[in-house]
């Protein structure tokens, strides 16, 4: 059920609703090197897949849990070999981009500055506190904020509707009260609050 477009994604108006920057970046092919910051289950990996639909640029994604500065290493050289024989960019989605130590933070300086990557680093920490500051100064914050009740209850209602998707060919029937349960017990987090429509 994650969605494949702006037009399916649901929340987050103050960063990707009409006509804000992000959007127009999006929509214009025109993405420049970001962090997303916010709390789990809200929309930010979600979001970076978007972006990868919607670009003309090599997409790539690694965890800063599984990743080294020889893997930082590989996707620089695989991204300068692209650029100069295809003449094709790359975004690159660094998940959980607190993890990574200084050392593996600096080994993406030159690259951001010289626009051979464009950098959209996830976390849930702020990075403020967790991404050095010469990096931070060539990205731009994103915050993501926990969902509304309204926004989740929306989710919700399409999983259980979507009959491609979701469990919309069950014609499942769930009391209002039932929903407003999930959503009280899933404080904000999407993921939460659809895993529980597959219990």
């Amino acid at each position: 059920m994650r969605p494949r477009s702006l037009d399916e994604f649901v929340g987050q108006e103050h960063i990707v609703g009409p006509g804000t920057l992000l959007r127009r970046a999006i929509e214009a092919d025109r993405i420049s090197s970001m962090v997303l910051w916010g709390p789990p289950g809200t929309g930010k990996t979600t979001l970076a897949t978007i972006i990868a639909n919607q670009t003309h640029s090599h997409f790539a994604a690694i965890s800063a849990v599984m990743a080294g500065v020889a893997d930082i290493r590989q996707l620089v050289q695989e991204a300068r070999e692209r650029l100069g024989m295809h003449g094709q960019r790359t975004i690159l989605l660094v998940d959980e981009i607190h993890r990574f130590n200084k050392a593996q933070q600096d080994a993406f300086l030159p690259h951001v500055e010289s626009g051979l990557i464009t950098l959209i680093g996830a976390t849930t920490e702020n990075p403020s506190f967790e991404v050095i500051a010469p990096l931070l100064s060539r990205t731009r914050v994103m915050l993501l904020r926990q969902f509304t009740d309204e926004d989740l209850m929306a989710i919700l209602k399409r999983a259980l509707s979507d009959p491609q998707r979701g469990l919309g060919k069950f014609a499942i029937q769930i009391a209002e009260e039932a929903l407003q349960f999930i959503i009280g017990i899933s404080d904000g987090d999407a993921r939460t609050a659809a895993s529980y429509t597959h219990l």
